[in-house]
């Protein structure tokens, strides 16, 4: 696993600085990015770069970087995410739609170009692309735009595994790490929605500390090109909800 390069877009909160850290603990290098800060992590092997992944040209900058400093990329992983307020989608503000598309899919295909160009001109790497709530065809009130984007990114991915064939040398793949207690997690909900969402969250969601090991270590083993790492399966889902009772947990204590 040593000597990995890895980037991590949107790494300087939640799911991706969970993952910065754990791939530095794995002795990786790594390159993260936030839009207006570098964010938190000290470390010589670590290099944070401003950078708005919805702007091919930054994406370019944010590669060209990593490049510079680590002479590869062996590993990167399209994570920066946002979600909208929970609203039908006729009540959601247009920004606010603008904002997750743009994000969620227009900037993740505008990456996906830039790396999987780049990679084939190095001759090898494995791009991962982040799913979320809609992947897997759910379905929830007040998440129509955001479902929908996530729903596109499985999409997009299994299209680029097409596109690159069964030999190629470079790899896409999806990255899900199920239900994660971040801000994305439990926004905008009034106290009497959060009490009742509080209940599924407690029996299917985990901390960032719980799910990130996890992912970096088989994001670093790797997976065949169009291939799955998913933390929160159907039937880890179903055992969940089977023994629920006997396992009390309070996620957000």
């Amino acid at each position: 696993m040593s000597g990995k390069v890895v980037v991590v877009t949107g790494g300087t909160r939640g799911i991706g600085q969970g993952l910065v850290r754990e791939f530095l603990a794995r002795d990786c290098s790594v390159v993260y990015c936030g839009r207006s800060v570098a964010g938190p992590v000290a470390d010589p092997r670590a290099l944070g770069v401003v950078a708005d992944v919805t702007d091919r040209a930054a994406v370019r900058h944010l590669w060209d970087e990593a490049v510079a400093r680590f002479g590869k990329v062996d590993v990167w992983i399209n994570n920066a995410g946002v979600s909208t307020s929970r609203k039908p989608l006729w009540e959601l503000p247009p920004e606010e739609l603008d904002t997750v598309v743009d994000v969620n899919l227009r900037g993740l295909a505008h990456a996906s170009a830039v790396v999987l160009a780049a990679m084939r001109a190095q001759g090898h790497g494995t791009l991962w692309n982040m799913e979320g709530f809609g992947s897997g065809n759910q379905k929830a009130p007040g998440l129509a735009a955001y479902g929908a984007t996530k729903r596109a990114v499985t999409y997009l991915t299994d299209a680029l595994a097409k596109d690159l064939g069964k030999d190629s040398p470079v790899k896409v793949a999806h990255l899900s790490p199920g239900m994660v207690v971040t801000d994305l997690l439990s926004r905008d909900y009034t106290p009497e929605e959060f009490a009742k969402a509080k209940k599924i969250f407690n029996v299917l969601a985990d901390k960032v500390e719980t799910v990130t090991p996890w992912l970096a270590d088989r994001v670093l083993a790797g997976v065949p090109n169009g291939g799955r790492v998913a933390w929160l399966t159907t039937p880890k889902a179903f055992a969940r909800f089977a023994t629920a009772a006997f396992r009390k947990r309070d996620l957000f204590t």
